[in-house]
């Protein structure tokens, strides 16, 4: 027993130190990727991604993390605490080099930890250097071991402030506005969403996040005792299911576990989530590969197996037996390997196999013991490769009737006449008379118009045949030139800006929701490129004699408005405007309040949360009514002037 304790020693031999702290400040990007609200946030994960860490080594089970009043944050956990003795390299305590030594931690073959998300050792390191002010206290051995420290350097040296019965590490810290000047203050929402997710791929951790900055204080625990079997039912929470309990396959092997859980909806979209060592995994990598080749061979042999497919009849794609289908892969990996800084790439190829073998082996078996559940999966890879090969046969149509070719643009586009697409943009805009203006305001050069009619068709609910057979939605990947599903190419868009102006109604809102989840759902790699602008044309005009000022949407415009009429002389009465419709402005007005780059506003659409984007698209759009009717039930009492 005693020995099988000294293995899970973490103590200040344990600590290895590669090089000193250097140039973290003056390049706070190298190692947080942006000093913007991304790099912000990410100095949360550094911390985090510690305590992480002592619990996928068994020692921690509670993490909580506390946004204070003065907007810095808190780390709690009840793991075996930072080590407090000295280091042998730096004669200084652990605790101390792991926060001012770059690269210094128990990740780096020391013995501290098997298996680490922070493969890095800057952690802590880079999130004192980039903190006004720093403060940890270790609980350990009785005793509560605290140190401050200022922009990365030491305030005190380690001291025992007091005795404990507790263990493990609290820290906080508060980021330096001298170096994210854009914004230091934090989004629960963001924190929130990341959080959970730690909790659905740690089943054995509890884990909270706590606004203080808000009375009441708003608090969120979470733990799921299902893990990521859970993780795939609250993916499907707003969707119709095949069959009710997720299937769930766990194995290991040479040390590599891996976890698999899926579930298949009656929708046409892939819901593919993939993790190593709690990193989400973007980009995918071997894991995924794996896990994607396991699937359709193992698919194919049962349906050959059991007949329901023919032994002449074509296998089913990939894209077929993944059609409708929410999946979320874990490995631990004592040793992975990231494809660049960012880690969303997994690059270890022993994982390919081993994630295929132990997911054949599980996913194969669990077909032979449930029939009805096989059955569902395969004739729904059946109906996805039917719909595949017409739409296959409609794009071919189209192709050699040359809409979908360059070549051949539509006709109700009005191009420009500039041939880079760095400076080029498509505005989309709504009908034929707000095209008109568009078209006649424009700048030729670079501003290319493309009127739809009406309402587009609602992709979420609509197959590839059904997609590719309307025509607006035709025009608009003809006129981008990206090609469209399998042909997609987001290098070959004529555009990078694509920009949807739409009115200020209802019904504009409408379309724009149906635009964004058309490119949401198949044009993604242009809204991940950052291609994709809202244009804001103004709420209201207040003219008084040939001066006009014009009020931008906004949560506060009617403030805006009263403030702009206040200002204005007593005579004469000035007229308000109040713009529904885009087709109310002259050409003039148009260019001067929505189009001309000097003056105009535009918002970037972005996916930071493709999880939370999903769930959005799916209640807005989606053939459940009850989650929608929930989300304006629950939403209602924002809106104050209803536009119907």
């Amino acid at each position: 027993m005693k020995e099988e304790l000294n293995q899970h020693e973490y103590d200040a031999s344990q600590i290895q130190v590669l090089e000193g702290l250097e140039a973290v400040r003056k390049r706070p990007g190298m190692y947080i990727g942006s000093t913007g609200p991304q790099g912000l946030h990410h100095l949360v994960w550094e911390i985090v991604d510690n305590s992480i860490d002592e619990a996928l080594a068994g020692h921690c089970t509670e993490i909580n993390v506390i946004i204070e009043e003065d907007n810095s944050i808190t780390v709690i956990d009840n793991g075996r605490g930072i080590p407090v003795g000295i280091q042998e390299k730096t004669g200084r305590p652990a605790v101390e080099t792991v926060f001012t030594v770059l690269h210094a931690g128990g990740k780096f073959g020391g013995g501290g930890y098997k298996v680490s998300g922070g493969l890095h050792g800057v952690g802590s390191s880079v999130v004192n250097a980039l903190s006004e002010k720093l403060q940890v206290k270790v609980l350990k051995d009785g005793k509560v071991h605290f140190q401050e420290f200022e922009r990365g350097v030491v305030v005190d040296d380690l001291t025992i402030i007091g005795e404990t019965d507790q263990r493990g590490t609290i820290v906080n810290f508060k980021p330096d506005s001298d170096i994210f000047k854009e914004t230091t203050v934090f989004e629960y929402d963001k924190l929130a969403s990341r959080i959970r997710e730690l909790a659905f791929l740690n089943r054995d951790l509890k884990i909270s996040i706590e606004d203080r900055r808000v009375e009441p204080h708003k608090k969120e625990a979470f733990h799921y005792a299902g893990g990521i079997k859970s993780y795939v039912e609250y993916l499907n929470k707003n969707k119709t299911v095949l069959f009710e309990e997720p299937i769930y396959t766990e194995g290991e092997q040479q040390d590599i576990t891996v976890e698999v859980a899926l579930q298949y909806t009656d929708g046409y979209h892939t819901n593919l989530l993939s993790f190593a060592n709690n990193i989400h995994t973007y980009e995918g990598g071997t894991h995924e590969f794996g896990f994607r080749t396991a699937l359709t061979r193992v698919i194919n042999d049962y349906a050959k197996r059991q007949k329901i497919l023919k032994e002449n009849d074509e296998n089913l794609s990939g894209d077929d037996v993944r059609e409708g289908m929410t999946a979320v892969i874990s490995i631990k990996h004592p040793e992975p390997q990231f494809e660049g800084q960012t880690k969303t790439k997994l690059g270890n190829s022993e994982v390919r196999t081993v994630t295929d073998r132990l997911f054949s082996e599980a996913f194969n078996k669990f077909l032979l013991e449930n029939p009805d559940v096989a059955k569902r999966i395969v004739e729904k890879g059946i109906l996805a490769s039917k719909a595949r090969l017409a739409a296959k046969r409609a794009r071919e149509v189209t192709r050699r009737k040359g809409a979908l070719e360059i070549s051949s643009l539509p006709g109700k586009l009005a191009d420009c006449s500039s041939r880079d697409p760095e400076k080029s943009e498509l505005y989309i805009v709504e009908g034929d008379s707000a095209g008109g203006s568009a078209k006649t305001g424009r700048d030729r050069k670079t501003q290319a118009i493309l009127p739809i009619r009406g309402k587009i068709l609602n992709v979420e609910k609509a197959s590839m045949e059904k997609i590719l057979a309307n025509q607006e939605i035709r025009s608009l990947f003809t006129a981008m030139g990206t090609g469209f599903g399998e042909d997609f190419d987001v290098s070959k868009a004529r555009y990078h800006k694509l920009i949807i102006m739409t009115d200020a109604d209802v019904d504009g809102a409408h379309i724009r929701t149906l635009l964004l989840t058309l490119f949401y759902r198949y044009m993604r790699p242009v809204v991940e490129a950052g291609y994709v602008y809202i244009a804001q044309p103004p709420l209201y005009g207040v003219k008084q004699g040939k001066n006009i000022t014009y009020i931008q949407p906004g949560k506060d415009a009617d403030k805006r408005l009263v403030e702009a009429i206040e200002a204005l002389p007593a005579t004469p009465k000035p007229n308000i405007q109040r713009y529904k419709g885009l087709g109310e402005m002259d050409d003039h007005q148009l260019w001067d309040t929505t189009m001309d780059p000097e003056k105009r506003t535009m918002l970037r659409v972005s996916v930071e949360d493709a999880i939370k984007a999903d769930a959005v698209f799916e209640m807005l759009m989606g053939d459940k009514v009850e989650p929608r009717r929930e989300f304006i039930e629950a939403n209602a009492h924002y809106v104050k002037n209803l536009d119907i």
